[in-house]
């Protein structure tokens, strides 16, 4: 499947279609899937029609042991080591915008 040719609707339902055959896989039915995470079984079902919430998604995930499919979904991204030495051990907490050239730089860029 082609999931850039998916509209945002199209991935949602795709991905509740995804977590509704995991829980058939692992004979759970939508009920007792909803009592052990302490959610209402709309949240359960709402989540399978691609209309869920992300705390939803994990409280469903780790409920099915299948926490670690999140490594797949959106792996850690690699640092380079010439980006890890110009850290030296700091960690990024925002991006940098690409300014346009010829706009000058305020203060606390200089």
């Amino acid at each position: 499947m082609d999931i850039y040719s998916l509209s945002d609707k199209g991935i949602q339902a795709e991905l509740g279609a995804r977590l509704r055959a995991l829980r058939l896989r692992r004979n759970v039915t939508q009920s007792a899937l909803a009592e052990a995470t302490t959610l209402s079984l709309n949240a359960i079902k709402s989540l399978e029609s691609g209309k869920g919430k992300l705390s939803t998604l994990i409280a469903v995930l780790r409920e099915l042991g299948a926490l670690e499919q999140l490594d797949s979904f959106i792996p850690e991204p690699p640092i380079s080591p010439v980006q890890m030495a110009r850290m030296q051990g700091r960690h990024r907490e925002r991006a940098s915008g690409k300014r346009p050239k010829g706009e000058s730089r305020g203060p606390a860029e200089w």
